[in-house]
């Protein structure tokens, strides 16, 4: 029986999921868009949601401990500074994912997870044409 276990393990080991995770939020808030499966982009979604609340905290105990799991200082200071404050009225739900189909090489649904209120390069040059 599995009750009460609440995490995917990905086929990885306890180390290595946890790395992976920190590198897949750590790139979500620095390029606010990334590819990747639909599992891994379901369990990074929990955890780059609890770093945008500690984002709204703004506390300097918040802004520790969203730098003791996000990678990059640089990251931690445009999370806090800029997307913090960008989510400030939003209650929750601050990620989006967009099933995209299957990989090629091995058919893993494959997904995009990004920011809610991602905006693409590409939209303002279409919208002006």
């Amino acid at each position: 029986m599995r009750h009460r276990k609440s995490n995917r393990k990905l086929g990885r080991t306890s180390e290595h999921r946890k790395a992976m995770l920190r590198n897949m939020v750590t790139s979500l808030f620095e390029h606010e868009r990334i590819v990747t499966t639909v599992p891994k982009a379901k369990e990074a979604r929990r955890v780059a949601d609890k770093m945008i609340t500690l984002a709204k905290r703004g506390d300097l105990h918040a802004r520790r401990q969203a730098a003791a799991y996000i990678e990059s200082s640089d990251v931690v200071a445009k999370l806090f500074s800029e997307i913090g404050s960008q989510y400030a009225e939003r209650k929750g739900g601050y990620t989006r994912i967009i099933h995209t189909g299957t990989r090629l090489g091995d058919a893993a649904p494959m997904a995009i997870l990004e920011l809610v209120d991602y905006e693409s390069a590409e939209a303002p040059a279409e919208a002006e044409e």
